[in-house]
């Protein structure tokens, strides 16, 4: 490695110091038809609101949301700047990007997804979801700078299989929501709605040649990724729907303390909140039951609404991916 570059790509775990972070932006397009849209993972409540709306975009059917939606993302970025988190964003989809997926729709809203940072490897995923396949190219600038700037290894998984057609379940599909780091083990969620057992293979046998374990983890079909159901608040404390485990919660898991979630309000997205780091949390007004049981072992919650972000079925882990979590800078 260049050793002129600097140390700014590594992610040691989940609620290692967030000191750096890309940002989503706000960008939906629905598809022409519903040929398109699995939407087993959405609640009912959001799939009432998104009815009627084929071909359109979003700004133009719902502007007043659309608001609503771009000032949960600048909330989130001011939260994260009071903790001196740097933010980035990706840039807008273009006039073209817009046009050649009109048919099955287009988005740049999530940005958990189509990338990942697994120690200082940056990965490309795939998605499943054909409206998601080149939700990767308005971040990519970013990528290429960062890979460019700092030691670290930037990667793709092969683009999936449509030898049998886009809806083809061949794959691989591994999507960041999916993935969850502690320290040298990573846990890949599969529900059947985002990654599959190819995307898990290829990842195994990479990550295997930098002491990686490895761990799937089978999810309720209604789940879309492993972080609605999971997430890390530090070491030893997580927040956990019990139920969208088929197995059971892995081992390497068993003694942490939980505070526990309904699968009702884990669709609801409950558990896709945020740490910025061991003794900060964040999470949605709506999931004050949960902010008061984190208030009461010692963890300082920041709360934002984020009811338009999560009516797409993603809410604050979802709307970020970092590109440095690290102890002791």
């Amino acid at each position: 490695m260049n050793n002129t570059k600097q140390n700014n790509i590594l992610v040691e775990s989940e609620f290692a110091p967030l000191k750096k972070v890309v940002l989503a932006q706000s960008e939906f397009m629905f598809a022409e038809s519903d040929n398109f849209m699995d939407s087993d993972f959405l609640t009912e409540e959001s799939l009432d609101l998104y009815k009627d709306v084929y071909g359109k975009n979003f700004a133009e059917v719902f502007p007043k949301e659309q608001i609503e939606w771009e000032q949960e993302r600048e909330n989130l970025k001011n939260v994260l700047e009071k903790y001196n988190v740097e933010v980035v964003k990706p840039r807008l989809l273009t006039d073209y990007e817009k046009q050649i997926e009109k048919e099955a729709g287009c988005c740049n809203f999530f940005i958990r997804d189509p990338f990942f940072t697994i120690g200082n490897l940056v990965i490309e995923g795939s998605l499943r979801f054909t409206h998601r396949r080149n939700e990767i190219l308005p971040a990519r600038d970013i990528l290429v700078k960062e890979s460019n700037e700092n030691n670290c290894l930037y990667l793709s998984i092969p683009k999936p299989d449509i030898s049998d057609g886009k809806e083809s379940e061949e794959g691989p599909f591994l999507e960041g929501g999916d993935i969850l780091v502690l320290d040298k083990t990573v846990f890949v969620g599969t529900s059947g709605l985002a990654s599959n057992k190819n995307g898990i293979n290829w990842l195994r046998n990479l990550l295997s040649n930098f002491g990686y374990k490895v761990v799937e983890v089978p999810l309720h079909p209604k789940i879309l990724h492993l972080d609605c159901a999971i997430s890390f608040v530090r070491r030893g404390l997580m927040i956990v729907c019990e139920e969208a485990f088929l197995n059971g919660i892995p081992k390497e898991l068993s003694d942490w303390e939980k505070i526990n979630v309904t699968l009702e309000d884990s669709s609801d997205l409950a558990v896709n909140g945020l740490p910025i780091n061991e003794n900060v949390y964040i999470t949605d007004s709506k999931f004050k039951f949960i902010g008061e049981q984190l208030e009461e072992k010692g963890i300082r919650v920041e709360y934002i609404d984020f009811k338009v972000s999560r009516s797409f079925g993603g809410s604050f882990r979802c709307s970020t991916q970092p590109l440095l979590r690290k102890n002791n800078l």
